[in-house]
C-alpha cells in the first residue's frame, strides 16, 4: 500500500510540474525584425520560375518619425529587402529638400506594388510618389538556384558621390548643393533624383 500511495504521490507530482511548465511556455514574440518571406512563381519565356521576397515591417525601422510610421501602417506597407540585403534596408534618410532638414525615403510594398515614397521635413506633409512598379517586375536572377529576388534597392547619395558619379563629363555639371537619392536595380543601374525648385529631376551622368 505504501509503495501505491509512494507512485500516486509522484504520478501527481509530476503532473503539477507538467501543467506549471505548460502555463508558462508562453509564445515568444516575433521579433520587430523578423522577415516576411513572400514566394510563388511567375511566367519566363513560357516556363514557371520561382521567386523569394524578404519583407520587413515597419517596426523594424524605430528611427523612422512616428508621423511617417502611421502613414506607412495605414498604407499597409512592408519594406522590401533586395536578395543581397545583410541588414535592414530600403529606409533612408538625407537632405533631399536642401533645407539642412531631415527627409526620409521608403520603399513601400502594399497589394503587389512597390512604390518609392519621400517624406520630407519628417512626414509633416503626404510623401511623394517618385516611382511605383508591381513587386513581381522587380525580380532577377542571382544565384545558380535560378530562384529571382528583389533587385531594387535605395540609397542616400551625397553632392560629392555625384561629382565623383559625374567625373569626365564635358561639360562638367555644376556642384550639387544638397543630397540626392539613389535608385538602384542591383547589379545593373543607379539613377539619382534630385530635388530642385519644387520639381524632381533625374542627375545627369555620362553616357
Amino acid at each position: 500500500m505504501k509503495v501505491k500511495l509512494t507512485l500516486f504521490a509522484a504520478v501527481m507530482i509530476a503532473m503539477q510540474v507538467a501543467m506549471a511548465s505548460a502555463q508558462n511556455a508562453i509564445p515568444t514574440p516575433q521579433s520587430p525584425q523578423t522577415a516576411l518571406v513572400i514566394s510563388g512563381q511567375i511566367a519566363i519565356s513560357g516556363n514557371a520560375t520561382p521567386f523569394l521576397i524578404h519583407h520587413l515591417p515597419v517596426s523594424s525601422f524605430p528611427a523612422l518619425p512616428l508621423s511617417v510610421q502611421d502613414e506607412l501602417n495605414k498604407r499597409g506597407c512592408a519594406i522590401p529587402q533586395t536578395y543581397e540585403a545583410h541588414r535592414p534596408e530600403n529606409v533612408i534618410h538625407a537632405d533631399f529638400e536642401g533645407r539642412g532638414a531631415t527627409d526620409w525615403a521608403v520603399l513601400c510594398a502594399a497589394q503587389g506594388t512597390v512604390s518609392l515614397l519621400v517624406f520630407f521635413a519628417g512626414g509633416s506633409q503626404p510623401p511623394a510618389v517618385l516611382a511605383s512598379a508591381p513587386e513581381t517586375e522587380r525580380l532577377q536572377a542571382h544565384d545558380r538556384s535560378g530562384v529571382l529576388g528583389f533587385n531594387w534597392g535605395i540609397d542616400p547619395a551625397s553632392p560629392r558621390q555625384i561629382a565623383d558619379v559625374q567625373l569626365g563629363m564635358t561639360p562638367r555639371p555644376p556642384t550639387l548643393d544638397h543630397d540626392s537619392l539613389a535608385d538602384t536595380i542591383v547589379e545593373h543601374k543607379t539613377v539619382y533624383h534630385f530635388y530642385s525648385k519644387s520639381a524632381w529631376t533625374l542627375v545627369k551622368l555620362p553616357d
